[in-house]
């Protein structure tokens, strides 16, 4: 009696509106809506997906595989960015592409001297400069031959992971009560509010960031951010 074997599976097929197909990206990033951009941005070029939120997340997923690309925030919860960028960057087996992404590019400098291969600016909505910034920094071995795709198509992360940012960042806000919790707190505020395209969340947010640095009163930023959070949480401003 004949044996009936399962078709292998297919290969992804590299095409120019699908030019990451087959590859793999982990996003190290601790907003939700920013992940969810990106993960919009691989779904349309055909490539998969995993996210971690924090240095020591990324670091579980890297002892257990390794992306074609990594997507780096600058400012994470447990550290900067940065410090992952260098240690990838030294390793043996390198990852074939290291990005780096803020809300500010004032660290982008600092990323690419560490070992970061390209940057990322957010909002992180263009398709066309998303794939370009991956294509332009795989090794010339392993970049897709062919044409590409030239479009203008932007995508639009879901909303609700905007709020539960906003939540998320409210609660840390009530027991922001050292520098390092607030310098983070405007970190991820300036990131967010620039991805969110919310110019008064923004403009809060920077100004927290540089009354902080300079050992300034902060009291009337906090509050100033902490109504602007509670306005976006009870849905009482529209973005």
């Amino acid at each position: 009696m004949p044996i009936s074997l399962d078709p292998l599976p297919l290969s992804p097929v590299v095409t120019a509106s699908r030019p990451l197909a087959g590859m793999t990206v982990l996003v190290v990033e601790d907003s939700r809506f920013a992940s969810e951009a990106v993960r919009l941005l691989c779904l349309k070029s055909g490539a998969r997906i995993r996210r971690a939120d924090s240095l020591r997340a990324a670091s579980r997923h890297l002892a257990g595989y390794a992306p074609t690309v990594i997507i780096v925030d600058l400012g994470l919860p447990d550290g900067s960015g940065l410090d992952l960028i260098r240690d990838l960057a030294a390793a043996h087996n390198r990852i074939p592409v290291i990005l780096a992404t803020s809300g500010d590019d004032c660290g982008f400098v600092e990323a690419v001297e560490a070992g970061a291969d390209g940057t990322l600016l957010k909002p992180l909505d263009s398709l066309l400069d998303f794939q370009n910034a991956v294509l332009d920094a795989l090794p010339e071995e392993i970049r897709p031959e062919g044409l590409r795709l030239v479009s203008s198509e932007t995508i639009e992360p879901d909303r609700i992971a905007l709020q539960d940012d906003f939540a998320h960042i409210a609660d840390i806000l009530t027991e922001a009560d050292d520098d390092e919790t607030v310098d983070y707190v405007a970190q991820f505020l300036q990131g967010l509010a620039r991805t969110a395209q919310d110019p008064d969340l923004e403009r809060a947010a920077r100004s927290l960031a540089a009354h902080s640095s300079d050992g300034g009163s902060i009291r009337s930023d906090l509050a100033r951010v902490a109504g602007l959070l509670q306005q976006r949480i009870e849905g009482r401003k529209v973005i």
